[in-house]
């Protein structure tokens, strides 16, 4: 790293600069004030022997940049050279550049691991930022002759002391990248970037060009995160460095696999839950017992985490309304879990040497922790994604942003817990800075990896149940979920988070029910009351009754015996209870999802979601790409059908090496099958690759978007081409007919219009995700409205029921493939519509298979009629709970 030494008139002034960089760009960057005269009271003037020794302070293999402030400095400076050893005389590089604004600029690409010349570059633009914003400014004028220009240092030649060649940057590659994922770089996607950043050798910084923030390195996980990137932002990563081409490749095939994070992740906006519950405020900078860091904020506003109950707590039988996150019906006492209080000495240390050593020794126990959690919630699960989020703490416990302040504070004379609570303090102002409300959130883990580190310094201890139960909190970080025993939690409740928090995520992961958003009264609630949480519902039913109490009991013991017998007979078939034989499906993205579905006993791949193969991918797939993984996905499935739905991209999942144009409505813009008949080059070679594959496989073709019959017929006119196509290159392909070509309905149009689209199409698949929203025009990520976006609207079933008969007429069969199918609830009306195919996720498989076993079709038909002539989604709800008791 590039050693800076400030030269000034004024000892005090360039201590000030000094202070000012490391502020800036960090303690790490060695930086050396050589300022007044090496005298008492150090009077103005320089000192030439006081310069020399400062390089040797700020001495780095990389170089040493010298700034200078005026007169003498200079000719101080240029002496000093001479006095510097030989051998490292050509790595001090004396520049011109102003001295505040270049040592700020300076510090901060050092930081970056730029080399001396590409610092030096750094440091001459120091005051474009200055100079164009004044010369924008009312009244302003042109800049005073030798002043430099608003777009970079003066055209002087090089300053005394430059080393020959270097008046340039050095050759920096870059890489534009729109973020498609829906809630931005937040933790686990930025330590997938940082990773990922980290593995070469090169020098990687991200700047978010949508926001104006940055750049920032991009082996800091804060630093990344810190950037406000969300959903449709654009990134400029720069990588320099001899691997730079790799570094940068690698970052845009992360990017494609939309940073290793779900494609459907939802993303509550400002002030409000996925559901349209208020959420907590944004959380304030930590309160911290004792005593505020120096520059944190009053911690008014963050969702309490700790203290007492209410005076008034409800009284029994009152029911409290949060958000289902985990499904399930038990009952159990309260079992408030708040954190142990940790009181952080703040008085000075005797020595850094111990404090260091004690820092040290507690980051690393608590990474051990962090991993024993990571390991127990993978062979809990199996689930990679939900693991991924404890690989998000490991890095805060590497983060120089964190460590590095905290050593400097040890250094400056502070205790270990001190210097670690202040430094989690500072970084975690700055990610409440962030206007993504969802971002903002993630200083909860931060406050989790804080508390678990000073735990260990302190001797505090960790939070606690009291017995079994179901725990109720404000919150819940990652560990304390991980650490949750099934056999004593029988339920989590929290007065704040949502669906998107890490702790809902792995509740879901480890299969604890649990609800989230009850709001301040849950916290009144005394220890120990009679609880029965309804987390199908969201409800949580304060000292019920104990008749309530026993009835919970019975569903909860029927519910797990009838999973048990879900389970074993999984691989069978799904015959309704009059012996009508439903195909259970499974939804797929990957060759891993199809291996999960053939052990989860599905009948088949009721949706290949082909954009993932896209999205995975650094460059667009060819058609050979493509034929090579459905036709392995053919192969798992062992004979068992698949359908193979054409690329659905557009609105929330853009192709990064596809540019398009801005939509104002993505949702309603070119996307699915209108995207690929706008671009037959994107849909003819997938249209290829699968009628290869169906040669030797069971294999359907399936369009998404579909609205017209002039699109379906337009899609049918490529598939002929494409047929023709092959047998002219001599490819065995099946002959016309022989592949079953079907549509998904998605848009009411195409409910509406079933009739005649029954007469092109081979199948219908309903996709009530899409069609729900659609029809109701109510987006389910938008908080305000996704309460209206219920597929069990007796509108959305009616659209489902025009479609499924029209189908029926036709001799067609009709599937659904949306959310909606893997309700239990649903399953009897989907049936009486005249559903016959379910494809749902594999982890659904075993119970809508049992479901469907319940089911008579003529009480289906006669209960799925009622529904449709109900007021609303709650009264269709409530109709079907009832039928089903």
């Amino acid at each position: 790293m590039v050693g800076i030494v400030i030269v000034s008139h004024s000892a005090r002034l360039a201590e000030g600069i000094v202070e000012l960089a490391r502020q800036m760009a960090g303690p790490d960057v060695p930086v050396a004030a050589a300022g007044g005269l090496d005298q008492p009271g150090q009077p103005l003037g320089t000192d030439a022997v006081l310069v020399a020794r400062s390089v040797d302070e700020a001495w780095s293999d990389d170089g040493v940049l010298v700034l200078m402030d005026l007169g003498s400095a200079v000719m101080s400076a240029e002496m000093a050279l001479d006095m510097v050893a030989e051998e490292r005389r050509g790595r001090v590089l004396l520049c011109d550049a102003p001295v505040v604004e270049g040592a700020v600029a300076a510090a901060v690409a050092a930081r970056l691991g730029e080399p001396l010349d590409r610092v030096a570059a750094e440091a001459r633009g120091g005051l474009a930022g200055k100079a164009a914003h004044l010369s924008a400014a009312p009244g302003a004028g042109t800049p005073a002759a030798g002043t430099p220009a608003a777009d970079g240092p003066p055209a002087a030649g090089p300053a005394a002391g430059q080393p020959a060649g270097a008046t340039g940057d050095s050759t920096a590659l870059e890489a534009r990248l729109t973020v498609a994922n829906r809630l931005g770089l937040h933790a686990r996607p930025a330590a997938r970037f940082v990773e990922t950043a980290g593995e070469f050798e090169a020098t990687v910084t991200a700047e978010n060009l949508t926001a104006g923030r940055g750049p920032a390195s991009a082996r800091s996980l804060n630093g990344v995160a810190t950037l406000g990137v969300r959903q449709g932002h654009e990134i400029l990563v720069r990588a320099t460095g001899p691997q730079a081409s790799e570094a940068l490749q690698a970052i845009r095939q992360l990017a494609a696999r939309n940073f290793d994070e779900p494609v459907t992740a939802a993303q509550p906006p400002a002030g409000l839950s996925a559901t349209g519950t208020p959420a907590p405020p944004p959380a304030a900078p930590l309160s911290l017992p004792g005593a505020e860091p120096a520059g944190a904020a009053p911690s008014a506003g963050a969702a309490p985490s700790a203290g007492p109950p209410r005076a008034t707590p409800p009284p029994p039988g009152t029911v409290l309304s949060g958000i289902a996150v985990s499904p399930g019906i038990v009952p159990g006492k309260a079992r408030h879990l708040r954190p142990a209080p940790i009181e952080v000495p703040r008085e000075p240390a005797a020595g850094p040497g111990a404090e260091l050593a004690r820092l040290s020794s507690a980051v690393e126990a608590t990474r051990r922790e962090v991993r024993q959690a990571r390991d127990s919630v993978s062979a809990r699960t199996g689930a990679a994604y939900e693991t991924a989020i404890f690989d998000a703490h490991l890095l805060f416990l590497a983060d120089e942003a964190l460590l590095g302040p905290a050593r400097r504070m040890i250094g400056e004379g502070r205790n270990a817990a001190d210097a670690w609570d202040r430094a989690v303090a500072d970084v975690a102002a700055a990610w409440q800075g962030l206007e993504d409300p969802y971002q903002r959130g993630r200083v909860r883990d931060l406050e989790s990896i804080r508390a678990q580190v000073l735990a260990h310094l302190t001797g505090g201890r960790r939070s606690a149940v009291s017995g079994p139960g179901i725990v109720v909190a404000a919150d819940l970080t990652p560990a304390d979920t991980a650490s949750l025993d099934p056999a004593i939690v029988t339920g989590v409740a929290t007065a704040f988070g949502g669906p998107t928090s890490h702790a809902a995520i792995l509740a879901r992961a480890l299969g604890i029910p649990a609800a989230v958003g009850f709001g301040p009264d849950l916290l009144a609630v005394p220890e120990a009351t009679p609880l029965l949480l309804d987390a199908d519902a969201g409800t949580i039913r304060v000292a019920p009754a104990a008749a309530e109490i026993e009835a919970a009991r019975r569903a909860a013991s029927r519910r797990r015996a009838a999973a048990g017998r879900a389970r074993r007979l999984a691989a069978e078939p799904a015959v309704t209870a009059d012996g009508t034989r439903v195909e259970v499906a499974a939804n797929a993205g990957s060759v891993d999802d199809a291996r999960r579905a053939v052990a989860a006993g599905a009948d088949g791949i009721g949706l290949l979601r082909t954009e993932f193969v896209f999205l995975s991918a650094a460059a667009m797939p060819t058609e050979q790409d493509q034929e090579a993984v459905y036709r392995e996905i053919a192969g798992i499935l062992d004979g068992r059908p698949l359908i193979v739905r054409t690329l659905d991209v557009g609105a929330d999942k853009p192709l990064p090496y596809l540019p398009r144009e801005p939509e104002p409505n993505p949702a309603l813009g070119q996307r699915g099958l209108r995207l690929g008949l706008a671009r037959t080059s994107l849909l003819l070679p997938q249209i290829r690759a699968v009628l290869k594959v169906a040669a030797g496989h069971p294999v359907k073709l399936m369009f998404p978007m579909v609205a017209t019959g002039a699109e379906l017929g337009a899609a049918l006119a490529l598939v002929e081409e494409a047929r023709r196509g092959l047998r002219a290159e001599g490819v065995a392909v099946p002959g016309a007919g022989a592949v079953e070509v079907g549509i998904m309905v998605e848009v009411p149009a195409a409910a509406l219009a079933a009739t005649a689209l029954a007469a092109a199409a081979g199948f219908f698949s309903v996709g009530t995700n899409d069609l729900t929203q659609y029809t109701l025009a109510a987006d389910r990520d938008v908080a305000a409205v996704a309460g209206l976006a219920d597929a069990m609207h007796p509108a959305v079933l009616a659209l489902i029921g025009r479609a499924a008969a029209a189908a029926t007429r036709a001799g067609r069969w009709i599937g659904v493939c949306g959310e909606l199918a893997a309700d239990p609830l649903a399953v009897p009306l989907l049936l009486g519509l005249g559903v016959r195919e379910l494809s749902v996720d594999p982890a659904a498989v075993a119970d809508v298979k049992q479901a469907v076993r319940q089911v008579d079709l003529a009480g289906a038909a006669e209960l799925a009629a009622r529904a449709i002539g109900m007021p609303s989604a709650g009264a269709v709800r409530e109709l079907a709970r009832s039928a089903s008791r």
